[in-house]
């Protein structure tokens, strides 16, 4: 029989490596979970560029229609932006929606830049009645309308439901100076006071204002795109709003109809906006917007005037 002495002394070399085991085994599970969560970060690091790169592709893929050879605009039976040649024939679209490609997929969408409503060139009533078909209240039009103007004028004086740097936007939590100039990006209009992100952003029941306006074209507003709102905002009645969506269905016009001259319409455009996506496993990695300009020469080019992006 072995004295106690021995048995205390295994006893304890018992325990001593049930706890070597249990170390091991949490230093094992710590590495296992390391190793997991950089294959898991890195293989998102890599699906971003991927999502950035297909989003490249289709800003590229949509420059691909822009510059094709087309002289006018319009909108098919589903909304979509669609090039007519001289002769007014539409041209074949290219995949816009989960196109695949080397890595995923891609989507985009391609507006009309001239079809909205200038914010540094409309006069103050073209926007109170944007606001107006957009269900905003008398108070929060006069407030919006003010500050605009207030944020594109070269002075600190305020108008009456307005906003200037001294009085509103230096005393704000994180303070700012009005732009004194031209917006320079929509963008900036979260910036104005009065302009909430539910009205720049729209919703279920209310489109986006975002959707509406440019502070890229120099005004003129394309009568082949142009939607209800802004169509509204010039100062069209339902009725003639509705003569214009049917007569230009199928077929753009070449040339404003003589009734809605002096309207602030054209017929013709060469300022896009693209909307793009990057799609990776199924889940959108990254979002792109580039305004481009038609640039005439043989071939046709484009100039990009904006970009902007998201991953």
């Amino acid at each position: 029989m072995r004295p106690p002495r021995a048995r205390d002394e295994r006893g304890f070399a018992l325990v001593l490596v049930l706890l070597v085991l249990a170390l091991v085994a949490v230093v094992a599970a710590e590495f296992s979970f390391s190793m997991r969560l950089e294959a898991a970060a890195v293989q998102a690091y890599k699906d971003g560029i991927t999502a950035g790169h297909l989003a490249e592709t289709a800003v590229e893929q949509a420059i691909r229609e822009i510059v094709a050879d087309s002289a006018w605009v319009g909108l098919d039976d589903r909304g979509l932006l669609t090039f007519y040649t001289q002769d007014r024939l539409p041209l074949a679209h290219l995949p816009r929606e989960r196109a695949e490609f080397t890595g995923g997929r891609y989507s985009y969408r391609i507006t009309d830049e001239e079809g909205r409503i200038s914010l540094n060139t409309a006069p103050p009533e073209r926007l109170d009645r944007l606001l107006l078909a957009l269900g905003v209240d008398k108070q929060g039009r006069d407030t919006i309308v003010d500050s605009l103007q207030d944020w594109r004028d070269a002075n600190e004086a305020h108008r009456l439901n307005g906003a200037e740097s001294e009085d509103t936007y230096l005393k704000l939590a994180v303070p700012y100076r009005a732009r004194n100039a031209d917006l320079e990006s929509i963008g900036e209009l979260l910036q104005v006071k009065g302009v909430t992100r539910a009205l720049f952003q729209g919703g279920p029941d209310r489109p986006a204002l975002a959707d509406q306006v440019t502070v890229k074209t120099e005004g003129r507003v394309n009568v082949n795109t142009a939607g209800p709102l802004v169509l509204r905002a010039l100062g069209l009645s339902d009725a003639e709003i509705s003569q214009i969506v049917q007569a230009r269905r199928g077929v753009p016009f070449t040339t404003v109809p003589g009734q809605f001259g002096g309207r602030g319409l054209a017929a013709s455009t060469r300022t896009f906006r693209i909307d793009a996506e990057g799609i990776v496993d199924g889940r959108v990695g990254a979002r792109l917007t580039a305004i481009v300009v038609k640039v005439a020469g043989a071939p046709p080019a484009v100039r990009v005037v904006e970009w902007s992006g998201l991953r």
